[in-house]
């Protein structure tokens, strides 16, 4: 496999740059990390010799370069199949990237409201009318994959086994984490399962390590 570059951000606060960053840890894939710091003087400048859409995530494979989280993730689909990051089921895989899609394009106040903070304990903050329910539909989502696929398929993830789906509602796990809001007990025995991957914690280590800090 030739050289994989993924460019991210800070990883306290980069929730986009996480969701392939995990796909990509769970292939097994080696891969080179650069971390370009948010909210710098050269930050724009930065990420444009690598992105031209001048944000971050961003894949560079072989002469090729994919921007978007969800891209990202699916080509590292692709470059690993074995891999199984969608579910094998063709009716898990079409609702697995039904969450996934939206997740990418949807819950507009609870990433505004409640920005991802991996230093900092934030409970109490951030919530509003329209993000409660931004939280009761994902509840809702998560809810029907477990007791429609995750459940059934005998693993403690959306699907049973870590799929996209699981890396892209992780930074929302770690919102409701450091936000401290309370969720039903189905859903927080998903988020005990996400945080206790060893890539969460290794991401979460090295996020606590950083030396930039900025409000979110």
């Amino acid at each position: 496999m030739s050289n994989l570059t993924l460019v991210i951000g800070n990883k306290t606060y980069s929730s986009w740059s996480l969701r392939p960053w995990l796909a990509l840890k769970h292939t097994g894939l080696a891969f080179t990390e650069t971390v370009i710091p948010l909210r710098q003087p050269d930050t724009a400048a930065r990420i444009a010799a690598h992105s031209p859409s001048g944000r971050v995530p961003t894949l560079i494979h072989d002469g090729l370069t994919v921007w978007d989280s969800l891209a990202i993730c699916e080509y590292v689909a692709e470059l690993a199949p074995d891999a199984g990051l969608w579910p094998a089921g063709r009716a898990a895989r079409a609702v697995a990237r039904a969450v996934s899609a939206e997740m990418h394009s949807g819950f507009v106040s609870l990433r505004t409201t409640m920005s991802m903070d991996l230093k900092r304990d934030r409970k109490g903050q951030g919530m509003t009318e329209a993000t409660a329910a931004d939280i009761a539909r994902i509840e809702a989502l998560w809810a029907d994959a477990r007791t429609r696929f995750g459940k059934p398929a005998g693993g403690p993830f959306l699907f049973g086994a870590f799929t996209i789906a699981d890396a892209m509602f992780a930074p929302v796990v770690t919102r409701l984490e450091t936000y401290g809001v309370a969720v039903s007990p189905e859903s927080r025995a998903y988020m005990d399962a996400v945080l206790a991957l060893p890539a969460m914690r290794e991401w979460i280590a090295a996020a606590k390590a950083e030396p930039w800090e900025f409000e979110p």
